[in-house]
């Protein structure tokens, strides 16, 4: 080991680096080949999330490259012994020094010599060059920018770890409302979409979002009237287009009440389809379990008696008429509240309720279960029915346009669940059938300590959990966000490659599923602004402070510019036809 001037002298022989220097390794404190500390130059300054590098040249392997992040920056008079001399140094009268330090959290070492950066070498803020092989940028064959960092240049996330080839899935974390993590999944999307690293696939790649934040989602193919040149030149400087989504379906539930099946929406008229299912399809499809899609219905003892009647209604179910209606031991049944009072009056006549449960129940048992089959006739008569005029598209889809976005929030809570338990489900068994993971499939859904608790069992929390083990195989990305991971399913975030974080509550952030966040960034993270989030990637060893760009998509209904008005050639355009002859509201 060389010591003193020696040392000084190695520093000196090393290849300088190609940003502005700004202080030396400080002797004071250890450096290793995972840390360090950088004494600043006067009139220099580190402030936190800078990359900086210094070199060392060592024999037998040339110049080494050790580059890093500042995590910690600190200020400080040197030969001050009390508080009180402070206001003596700041009058002259007692001889002290301003001392600014840095911590360095090593990133990269360049060659791997794992070898500390010696006292006194110079420390540089990372050129451009150098700053990519800090941050790994340089080894990102296919990279999306995620955002600004705090130098004011673009920071990326590897799309290895999000297509399936090595890691899939996203989980974001944050206090609602403050943390933006619904605005950073969908820029996180509309990157993908855009950054070009799709190449043919870019068309045929889907994303379906489930909302509940009232109608805010259901514009984002519409421009941003609040976009001005400011962010335009962010998006420029992301080599993003600074535009809206450009193919955009939405599908709300029917209006309560409705005969029609009109669209429960108020602020958008085109480019909306009602979704519902018919009885035939709720019974074909056995889709019963749905209803009981809480973790507290697993606890109970009816779980088996839900799948016994479930059967049997695929089993004894018949069509009636073109309307989805049907015919069950001989009683017609054109609403979701006949389906349930049919199979109340089975289950609790002694003849047949024994066809109906296969083996002897309890009436305690049948009774807890009709309770909450009766809870469920209110939030799901709109979109359980067998009483429409005609067959006609009423199913989610992702065909029809790059993103779809099912509208959840005129829909009660229970109703919530079992859309997106029917509609998940749906969605991963044709990606299973088709045999191929390509193209891809993005799933964003929020609030997901309440479809995939830590605690219980539900038939959504079994399909997130294949999503979240199965789904990088199947080309099934899922980008799930919540308020508090903690509560969330562990092996549901534990399989999520990338990780990110905005406003945390203080006690939240203390949790143990913060580990890949260093302590200082969880403090951070409790008075992060809105549109700064924490981004952890397994290339990268800290979490990269990101500001992503004002969205240049609508993000609620007072914000959206009209669409272009394309003019048509066919006389008969917007005429409505057999499929499309709704009611206008």
């Amino acid at each position: 080991m060389t010591v003193n001037g020696t040392a000084s002298r190695e520093a000196t022989a090393a290849t300088p680096a190609s940003g502005e220097a700004v202080g030396r390794v400080l002797g004071t404190q250890a450096a290793s080949p995972l840390s360090f500390w950088v004494g600043l130059e006067q009139g220099k300054v580190l402030q936190l999330d800078d990359v900086v590098v210094t070199r060392r040249e060592v024999p037998g392997h040339g110049p080494v490259l050790v580059a890093g992040v500042v995590t910690a920056v600190e200020a400080r008079h040197e030969g001050a012994a009390y508080d009180s001399d402070v206001f003596l140094i700041a009058d002259g009268a007692l001889p002290a020094a301003v001392i600014e330090v840095a911590e360095v959290r090593v990133t990269r070492i360049e060659p791997e010599v794992f070898v500390p950066p010696l006292p006194g070498a110079k420390v540089y803020l990372a050129g451009a060059g150098d700053r990519d092989q800090a941050l790994y940028f340089d080894v990102m064959d296919r990279r999306i920018p995620l955002g600004m960092g705090r130098d004011g240049q673009p920071l990326y996330v590897n799309f290895d770890f999000l297509d399936g080839t090595r890691g899939a899935h996203v989980s974001i974390s944050g206090v609602s409302g403050v943390a933006t993590k619904t605005s950073f999944a969908t820029f996180l999307l509309y990157s993908i979409f855009n950054s070009g690293v799709l190449d043919a696939e870019s068309a045929n790649t889907k994303a379906l979002i489930f909302s509940v934040k009232g109608e805010d989602l259901l514009f984002l193919d519409h421009d941003n009237l609040r976009l001005d040149e400011s962010a335009r030149s962010v998006y420029a400087r992301l080599g993003l287009p600074a535009r809206p989504f450009d193919s955009v379906h939405v599908f709300a539930p029917p209006r309560p009440g409705d005969p029609n099946g009109v669209p429960h929406v108020a602020a958008r008229t085109q480019g909306v389809s009602a979704f519902y299912w018919t009885l035939v399809e709720f019974c074909e499809e056995e889709l019963l379990r749905f209803v009981f899609a809480d973790s507290d219905d697993e606890r109970a003892g009816y779980s088996l008696l839900v799948g016994q009647v479930a059967a049997r209604l695929k089993s004894w179910a018949e069509p009636v008429g073109d309307g989805g209606a049907v015919m069950i031991k001989g009683t017609a049944c054109r609403t979701f509240s006949d389906l349930v009072e049919l199979l109340s009056d089975q289950l609790q006549d002694e003849a047949t309720r024994t066809e109906w449960t296969g083996a002897q129940t309890p009436l305690g048992t049948v009774n807890a279960f009709l309770r909450r089959l009766r809870s469920a006739v209110k939030p799901l008569a709109p979109i359980v029915r067998g009483d429409m005029p005609f067959y006609r598209a009423h199913s989610v889809s992702t065909s029809d346009a790059q993103v779809s976005i099912v509208d959840l929030h005129n829909l009660p809570e229970r109703a919530q669940r079992f859309v997106v338990g029917v509609v998940l489900r749906g969605e991963f068994h044709r990606k299973e059938s088709s045999g191929t993971a390509r193209p891809l499939l993005f799933v964003v859904l929020d609030e997901l300590n309440k479809y995939a608790p830590r605690e219980g069992d539900s038939p959504i929390k079994e399909i997130l959990l294949d999503v979240a083990e199965r789904g990088r195989s199947l080309g099934v990305i899922l980008i799930g966000a919540q308020q508090t991971a903690s509560e969330v399913e562990r092996r549901i975030v534990s399989n999520s490659a990338v990780r990110v974080a905005g406003r945390l509550d203080p006690a939240e952030a203390a949790r143990s599923e913060y580990g890949w966040l260093p302590p200082a960034v969880r403090e951070r993270a409790t008075i992060a602004k809105p549109g700064t989030m924490f981004v952890a990637q397994p290339e990268i060893p800290v979490p990269l402070a990101v500001a992503f760009p004002f969205p240049a998509w609508a993000t609620r209904p007072a914000e959206a510019a009209a669409p272009a008005t394309v003019v048509s050639l066919d006389p008969f355009k917007g005429l409505p036809g057999i499929e499309d002859d709704i009611p206008p509201f």
